[in-house]
């Protein structure tokens, strides 16, 4: 893999924010700002715009420490922070190199995942994004420790972040502004779970294509 895989995991994530923005905002309307969907979705499309304006080719790492900067400064509300620190940890951990195989791809994410849970302070349980990445970078890893291919595993990692999303939904939040609404957050999906579910699904993809 190379950037050209992460361009592509990029091109598509801001696809498929794009093409459930209504979805996210109609989420984060139960239990939050209502803004979700359109902060998202105006982030990852300043992302490509970002990466289009490049003068040269860059490293896969280096294109995620734009993209996340680039998150930083466009996306308002937790979710442009917290996934901006994701991409930025993930692309410094996987350094200038111009190729990275499996075991820098997990790595990545775990960076990715500490990231999160030390910006946030939270943990699984809480209704936040992390209760759908941090089963997709675990099953990510079991499966590839099982000897899977890194198409297999990418694809587990996805199914295990959309079963964590679905998880949300009896949880009362503690974190953030939905935690405000106590019990009545019950019965609910969390936005950024979801989200981070629709990453996830354009990473399978785009190892998909280049496996």
């Amino acid at each position: 893999m190379n950037a050209d895989t992460v361009q592509r995991w990029l091109e598509q994530a801001a696809a498929s924010l794009r093409e459930q923005r209504d979805y996210l905002t109609q989420l984060d309307a139960a239990i939050g700002d209502a803004d979700h969907g359109t902060n998202m979705d105006r982030g990852f499309t300043a992302v490509i715009a970002k990466l289009e304006e490049s003068d040269g080719p860059a490293s896969p790492g280096r294109l995620l420490i734009t993209a996340g900067g680039t998150l930083v400064s466009t996306v308002g509300g937790a979710s442009g922070p917290l996934w901006g620190t994701a991409l930025r940890r993930a692309g410094r951990a996987l350094g200038d190199a111009e190729e990275f195989g499996s075991g820098e791809l997990a790595a990545a994410l775990d960076a990715a995942l500490e990231g999160v849970v030390e910006l946030g302070a939270a943990q699984e349980g809480e209704k936040t994004m992390v209760d759908a990445l941090a089963p997709a970078v675990r099953a990510l890893r079991e499966r590839l420790d099982g000897g899977a291919s890194l198409a297999d595993a990418a694809r587990a990692a996805f199914e295990a972040g959309e079963e964590g999303m679905r998880a949300t939904v009896p949880l009362q939040a503690s974190k953030g502004r939905a935690s405000y609404l106590g019990e009545r957050s019950i019965g609910h999906q969390d936005p950024g779970a979801t989200s981070t579910a629709l990453i996830l699904g354009a990473l399978a993809s785009a190892v998909s294509t280049e496996s």
